[in-house]
């Protein structure tokens, strides 16, 4: 746990929809999409590889609808922007591999016949969600600038701001921390895939004007303030052709960059029955509402799963010292407001819904783009009663 109280640097990074590993989020969690419109109760594993020219798909799904996979690929791939294999991979060409079965009796026979309520999880594990008073969002601000500039890195290049650049890309930023607060932006890292033509002076000056300045407060760049923009010098082949990608692999780009434990599951690709996504978005839902109801500045909950088992094993809160009542209070209001129970997660939160690939790029959480329901305050005003009973 990266908790920060006194004096510190701090860093996070975030990648835009063309890196391949986010490549892989995206169709995955568009398959999940795709069976969760018209069947809530379907059951979804899928884990999607892409190398040079190739996707691979494999895992389980049980889902009483037809699930068109290769035309979901393909669609992705497009919407991203890879639509000639002289940029790194082509929507239209490259080969697709299914490996899907159905979801094992075994694992089944935890979450099925029983109601909702009662539903058991569907794996064992711990969770974590966390929630800071630095930012507007309640995130740690390193995460929220790396995603922005993400974002801005990505828009830029479908709005065709910039004609040269090319789908794959990354973001880092580095901030400088007094006495446990953002003071200043110490580094500001990009790397941005693009055509051969151009210059790496060009770029430079262009990604400084077009993507980091827009997007960064001038109250926290200084003189000081560190560029580095495609360090390498060249960044033209790029996606599938130059990395492989898999789902769940930017499993911190997904959370709270670096700040806060991580129990190790990735999100996308699974259905609500599976903890490591629906009960780490409640772990952030509690976080979020018990900075939001000021009971701390920092909050941080982790909470233990048994397959096949409802009741949460373990719940747990460490506000860091920040909190006022203690921590073992604020453990109490918790059980009292939430019922962290899968099923009861998945009732509250409307879970059984296609929202899934929105989620696979820029972070599951702290997005004020999107109306996401585990970023709700919504038991503010109960935590405090409870607080005081």
């Amino acid at each position: 746990m990266k908790n920060i109280n006194g004096d510190c640097l701090l860093t996070s990074e975030s990648v835009t929809e063309g890196h391949p590993d986010k490549m892989a989020d995206q169709i995955s969690d568009a398959i999940l999409d795709s069976v969760l419109k018209n069947d809530p109760y379907g059951r979804v594993a899928i884990e999607t590889l892409l190398t040079n020219g190739l996707v691979v798909v494999a895992g389980e799904i049980s889902t009483k609808t037809y699930v068109d996979v290769p035309k979901i690929v393909r669609k992705v791939v497009k919407d991203i922007g890879y639509t000639n294999s002289s940029i790194g991979f082509d929507w239209e060409t490259c080969g697709i591999v299914c490996a899907i079965q159905e979801q094992s009796p075994d694992i089944a026979r935890g979450v099925n016949d029983k109601d909702e309520l009662s539903l058991g999880a569907g794996d064992q594990g711990i969770v974590y969600g966390y929630a800071t008073d630095e930012t507007p969002e309640l995130m740690p601000l390193p995460i929220v600038l790396a995603h922005k500039l993400a974002k801005q890195l990505t828009k830029i290049r479908k709005d065709n701001v910039l004609v040269y650049l090319r789908p794959d890309g990354k973001s880092q930023i580095t901030v400088e921390y007094k006495d446990g607060k953002p003071k200043r932006i110490h580094t500001v890292l990009i790397s941005t895939q693009h055509n051969p033509e151009i210059s790496a002076l060009r770029l430079n000056k262009d990604i400084k004007e077009k993507v980091i300045l827009p997007v960064l407060s001038k109250k926290l760049l200084d003189s000081k303030t560190k560029y580095l923009i495609n360090p390498t010098g060249k960044f033209v082949k790029g996606g599938p052709a130059a990395d492989t990608g898999l789902t769940g692999r930017k499993i911190i780009v997904d959370t709270y960059g670096g700040v806060g434990s991580h129990g190790g599951g990735c999100f996308s690709g699974k259905d609500l029955t599976k903890v490591d996504r629906s009960g780490s978005y409640a772990a952030r839902w509690v976080a979020k509402n018990v900075v939001a109801a000021g009971l701390a500045k920092k909050c941080e909950i982790q909470i233990a799963y048994a397959i096949g088992v409802a009741k949460p094993l373990a719940i747990s809160v460490d506000t860091f010292k920040t909190g006022d009542p203690s921590d073992i209070k604020i453990l109490e209001a918790i059980k009292k407001v939430f019922d962290l129970r899968p099923g009861a997660i998945i009732k509250s939160l409307g879970l059984r819904r296609p929202i899934y690939r929105q989620t696979a790029c820029y972070g599951h959480f702290g997005r004020t783009d999107l109306n996401l329901p585990w970023e709700k305050t919504n038991k503010v005003s109960e935590l405090k009663k409870a607080v005081k009973v």
